[in-house]
């Protein structure tokens, strides 16, 4: 690898990596090469080996079910708190979901078997890892919760504020057919939820673009079905101290 490009500590954006100890980042570094990633990328097939882990530093990953669809339903969202391959971190050699770039970003990605071979040789970086995976299973939790029980203004809402979390500023380049696709509804439902989120101040909608105008309105729209998952985040992997609440789910996921 290119030195000048090497992974660092002191200018990674990843808080996963940058939760770990100086020595755990160590084992991973000489193989984490810098990645840029476009929209729709494929960041691996469903059913087949899954070659690479990746740590972004911006943009925002889907995580989908449903091979019967042009898309799937999606059952996990990731950015820059977490990483895009947890298959490989349970010891599986594949997984059914597939996932690719839901928003286009720049990261860091490693082979599969390095990143094994790292964790076999660190219960400290096998330990922070697997907590990150207990993160997302509260999230694909959450998900089905609100998929079950929640409206789809309340879960617009919800999604909403988890890519708001992963991103810089407050657009989201995202159509009412891919979002609708991607919460398992019909466009129809995703437009009328935007309206009434548009009507009530909490976002501006245009083509293709989501503005995030209000998300203390938004997260009292989603009606408790956001914040468990980014509270446990705090509580496993973040460093603030704080205890859980609203605060604490901004500073888990880099939103002050």
């Amino acid at each position: 690898m290119d030195m000048s490009s090497a992974a660092s500590q002191h200018t990674i954006r990843n808080r996963l990596l940058l939760a770990m100890g100086p020595d755990d980042f160590a084992l991973l570094q000489p193989d984490l090469e810098p990645v840029t990633l476009k929209p729709r990328d494929p960041l691996n097939e469903p059913n087949h080996p899954t070659r690479f882990v990746y740590f972004l530093d911006n943009g925002v990953g889907s995580v989908v079910l449903g091979p019967e669809r042009a898309i799937g339903v999606e059952v996990g969202i990731v950015g820059r708190e977490g990483l895009l391959g947890t298959s490989v971190v349970l010891g599986a050699l594949q997984s059914p979901n597939s996932t690719f770039i839901q928003l286009a970003g720049t990261g860091w990605r490693i082979e599969a078997g390095a990143l094994r071979a790292a964790m076999a040789t660190s219960p400290s970086l096998q330990g922070i890892l697997l907590r990150y995976i207990h993160t997302v299973l509260v999230q694909t939790a959450s998900t089905a919760h609100a998929n079950a029980d929640y409206l789809v203004e309340e879960r617009t809402a919800r999604w909403i504020l988890m890519c708001h979390d992963r991103t810089d500023g407050d657009d989201i380049a995202i159509t009412h057919e891919f979002l609708a696709l991607l919460l398992g509804v019909r466009r129809p439902g995703v437009t009328v939820a935007t309206h009434f989120l548009e009507g009530e101040g909490m976002i501006r909608a245009r083509r293709g673009l989501i503005t995030v105008l209000n998300r203390d309105k938004l997260k009292t729209k989603a009606n408790g079905s956001y914040g468990l998952a980014e509270a446990e985040y705090e509580r496993l992997i973040g460093s603030s101290g704080h205890d859980a609440g609203a605060n604490v789910v901004q500073l888990a996921l880099g939103r002050r």
